[in-house]
């Protein structure tokens, strides 16, 4: 899930800098500049998140070598002034019946190879291509992975807040009683909690019990949760512009000793998954490490989803922690771990936290207990 609500903790300046280092990153991988349509990265560079999704063209212009431009709709120019980052940008606008490409490529070199935010509407890229012929393009998340990767301070403040949120919520739903309700209605009281505890927006309430706790995706549905149900929560959403994401696994009533068994197992890999993390280490080093001890015991079939994902203006974004990804862990970065164990037609378990690395290890954003919680 997504979310675009700019942060209010940051000045012109910082979104200056931001700007300054995705050209240079832009330059040093070979690109002739990034054009960044409106959705998160636009966000994370400027603080500017129009008010609707428009057909109208708005894109972000930033190259090495000159000022950062915003392309935008005449009618939709004074809204993109308001933005923080707006005075470290030239606003070039464009009135319905003239070409936005043609507005666009005066600013373009006409040969060069492009970024494009991964959100940017065909038919732009497309009009793009058709007036300047000569030029290619390359996806940002594909060309430059790495850009909104690694937090700074105040990124990190912000997430260790929205992370705090989350865990108050789910120390509020532990208390209510599942046996009974529909997984619907434990889900409107976790984004009731979530809204509670400061978050702007809720992405997702993630309700699934019994035999639905299988789906690591389930949508929540009008399945009454019975005594004897395990029951996978999986919750998060924008607080301040910035993400939470954490999942834990209850048990309605007592648990049988293979329940127990399946949870403390799932526990233990969300621990060595968190031990891996460390400056250096490799993304696919913390899987491995959440993976191995479930392959072991003889779960492995069932862990069917990579450990874990970035985490950032958006829920999901990189880095991700999957075998193959061998990007190198930096101070700063975050992103969940989250191993689970699905059991087709019976139950599943899963157990995430957000963690960020520190310059000797890594520290857990959620510090709800990971142990088995049993609810009403």
């Amino acid at each position: 899930m997504t979310g675009t609500t700019p942060a209010a903790s940051f000045t012109a300046d910082d979104y200056r800098a931001r700007m300054e280092r995705a050209a240079r990153t832009a330059a040093d991988a070979g690109l002739a500049g990034l054009l960044v349509a409106p959705g998160p990265d636009l966000v994370w560079l400027t603080g500017y998140a129009p008010t609707a999704a428009t057909e109208r063209l708005t894109l972000l212009v930033l190259a090495a070598d000159r000022d950062p431009v915003l392309v935008v709709p005449t009618l939709e120019a004074p809204d993109a002034e308001k933005a923080v980052g707006a005075p470290a940008l030239t606003l070039r606008d464009w009135t319905d019946g003239k070409d936005p490409y043609a507005v666009t490529a005066a600013l373009l070199d006409d040969s060069g190879r492009f970024g494009v935010s991964d959100n940017a509407w065909a038919m732009h890229l497309l009009g793009l291509q058709r007036t300047l012929p000569g030029t290619s393009y390359a996806s940002l998340t594909e060309a430059l992975p790495m850009l909104r990767a690694v937090k700074d301070a105040a990124e990190l403040e912000l997430l260790a807040a929205a992370g705090a949120a989350a865990d108050a919520a789910f120390e509020e739903i532990r208390t209510v009683r599942f046996g009974g309700r529909r997984e619907s209605d434990v889900a409107a009281d976790l984004a009731a909690l979530l809204r509670r505890f400061g978050h702007s927006q809720v992405d997702f309430t993630i309700v699934a019990s019994g035999p639905n706790g299988a789906n690591p995706h389930h949508e929540v549905g009008d399945r009454v949760i019975e005594d004897g149900d395990m029951v996978v929560l999986d919750f998060g959403g924008l607080k301040d512009g910035y993400g939470s994401d954490t999942s834990r696994t209850v048990h309605v009533g007592e648990p049988t000793d293979e329940e127990r068994r399946v949870h403390d197992l799932v526990r233990e890999a969300q621990e060595a998954g968190f031990r891996a993390v460390r400056p250096g280490a490799a993304c696919q080093d913390v899987d491995r490490a959440a993976r191995s001890v479930i392959a072991d015991a003889g779960y492995g079939e069932y862990f069917i989803h990579r450990t874990g994902h970035g985490i950032g203006v958006t829920t999901h974004e990189p880095p991700y922690m999957i075998e193959g990804e061998e990007q190198p862990l930096v101070p700063g970065m975050c992103f969940s771990v989250e191993p689970g164990v699905y059991l087709p037609g019976r139950f599943g378990v899963r157990i995430e936290d957000i963690v960020t690395v520190t310059e000797d290890g890594g520290r857990r954003l959620n510090d709800t207990t990971r142990e088995m919680v049993v609810v009403e």
